[in-house]
């Protein structure tokens, strides 16, 4: 088990940016595949992107490629999500996630992660 905590959630307007952090706890992290989902009101949760143990691949929801980056740092044990051009369809829960099963994690699969943050508000006005 990972045990996980997001910041860096916020108010911004349309076309700006925020970066959002995540630092795990744990020996497992540095093994593991890391995901960021997303959760709006009345919507299922949704995989936004995933990074595999050493950031040699990345996966994106297409609705935010070229927006999103997605990147770690194993030695602060930390996963980012820079998010740029920011759109209000993207206001949601953000919630970063821990799987040690490829490529089920990589391909978004909700159901392959096993460690969770709390999440962190993001909201996009108009």
């Amino acid at each position: 088990q990972v045990q996980l905590v997001e910041s860096g959630g916020g108010l911004v307007q349309a076309g700006g940016s925020l970066r959002l952090s995540c630092v795990g706890s744990g020996r497992a992290f540095t093994r593991s595949t890391m995901g960021w989902f997303r959760q709006a009101p009345g919507k299922e949760r949704e995989f936004v992107t995933a990074i595999s143990w050493n950031g040699g691949a990345t996966n994106y929801l297409t609705s935010v490629k070229g927006r999103f980056t997605i990147s770690r740092d194993n030695a602060k044990s930390t996963v980012y999500l820079q998010m740029n051009d920011l759109e209000p369809e993207d206001t949601a829960v953000y919630f970063c996630a821990a799987s040690s099963d490829w490529p089920s994690s990589y391909q978004g699969d909700s159901a392959a992660y096993h460690s969770w943050g709390q999440g962190t508000q993001v909201t996009v006005s108009s």
